[in-house]
């Protein structure tokens, strides 16, 4: 997902540029090197599985074992499959067109939720029946995406498949975005792997309460990742032309349209708390502390997170890929893990730790990216372009 946003910014420069037909080109790059490396990362999680499910999660019993080895086998053949969903998906958006994507993506979840149905309850099924599906509808969605990526008529679409072939400069191109991406995106995830394992030692209440507090978490976050999509397509075109008013006033306002959204989601998340957590029949002590949990993302969460997450993507969308990934390593090694380490243990307050940290690296993340963005090196010493036809129409303004 990581390497097909970087796929997508230089497709966005390109249409910047009205070069519509090196942005085709760079598409097929993207399709073409994500379905190699794909390939390549299901073999690495076939290789690698023992010490995934060994080491990564500590011990489990031998039940569970058996069943997360089949899950994993079965649905890591999908790998592929979604990556190549991502790869389109990302293209289609940055053409102005999600819907597509959308339907796409409403029909997998569709088919899967259909198939676990079927094989869970319908015909008795183990942990097959939840993975089936999964494979299944990534399988429709990747081929589906990628067939209609190859129609013409859209502004980028796929060369014929006797066409394929590498094209070193464009791909370097989309390499120096997308491994950057890419690296951030695995240190996040792998910082987040130690934070589950610092939670897994407080008990079973505190890990109720920090999985509900994270889906949670998630729902008032979900008009802030549709920004970010959208901040990542405008200013990528933006960039394109150098015209980095735009992407300025652009940033502006969807980072505050995000901030918006936000609150309107978290409001709602609010009143509905009480019938959630009633929901999950949780313990007490994991309901009550659930709520502190879903309060304090929530009300932090309006300001700090659309300036931690949503801003960067202006500088991505410029080509500014790699110090995003650095300040992003920083603050999460830096303030997720570390702090939420001390916190928790040397200062005793557990879960409640674990979340401070979470807050901590937000505040990281905008102190490193509000000073790059009110700054001018992510120019790229594009600076004389500010002295264009778009600045006086946005002086206008």
């Amino acid at each position: 997902q990581a390497l097909s946003a970087g796929g997508a910014v230089v497709c966005g420069h390109f249409l910047g540029q009205k070069k519509e037909k090196r942005a085709c080109e760079t598409a097929d790059q993207l399709v073409l090197f994500t379905a190699l490396l794909s390939v390549g990362m299901m073999g690495l999680v076939y290789l690698i599985r023992p010490f995934i499910l060994n080491v990564v999660f500590g011990k489990i019993t031998a039940g569970v074992y058996g069943n997360a080895n089949t899950y994993l086998m079965i649905t890591a053949l999908s790998i592929p499959l979604i990556a190549l969903y991502n790869a389109g998906a990302a293209v289609f958006r940055m053409m102005g067109d999600s819907r597509t994507p959308m339907l796409l993506s409403l029909v997998m979840n569709g088919i899967n939720i259909a198939g676990n149905a079927v094989l869970l309850y319908g015909l008795g099924f183990g942990v097959e029946g939840a993975a089936i599906p999964t494979v299944i509808s990534r399988a429709f969605a990747g081929a589906a995406i990628i067939l209609l990526l190859f129609n013409r008529k859209r502004r980028i679409h796929l060369s014929a498949m006797r066409e394929f072939r590498f094209h070193g400069i464009l791909l370097k191109k989309v390499l120096s975005i997308g491994v950057p991406n890419a690296l951030e995106s695995a240190m996040f995830q792998l910082g987040r792997i130690a934070v589950l394992s610092l939670v897994s030692g407080f008990g079973t209440a505190a890990i109720a309460a920090n999985a509900v507090g994270n889906t949670m978490a998630t729902v008032q976050t979900i008009p802030g990742y549709a920004m970010m999509t959208l901040l990542l397509t405008v200013t990528a075109q933006a960039a394109g032309r150098r015209d980095y008013i735009q992407v300025r006033y652009y940033a502006k306002k969807i980072v505050f349209a995000s901030m918006v959204m936000i609150l309107a989601v978290v409001l709602v998340t609010f009143a509905l708390l009480p019938a959630i957590l009633h929901a999950y029949s949780l313990s007490d002590t994991a309901t009550e502390t659930a709520r502190n949990l879903c309060v304090m993302h929530g009300s932090l969460g309006i300001v700090l997170w659309p300036l931690s997450y949503v801003l960067p993507n202006a500088l991505r969308g410029s080509d500014d890929a790699r110090y995003c990934m650095f300040a992003a390593a920083f603050s999460m090694w830096a303030g997720r893990v570390a702090c939420s380490w001390i916190l928790s243990l040397a200062f005793g307050l557990g879960v409640y730790g674990v979340w401070i940290g979470m807050i901590i690296d937000w505040c990281i993340r905008i102190l490193f990216f509000e000073i790059r963005y009110l700054g001018k090196k992510w120019y790229k010493g594009n600076s004389k372009d500010f002295t264009t036809v778009s600045e006086r129409a946005h002086k206008e303004r």
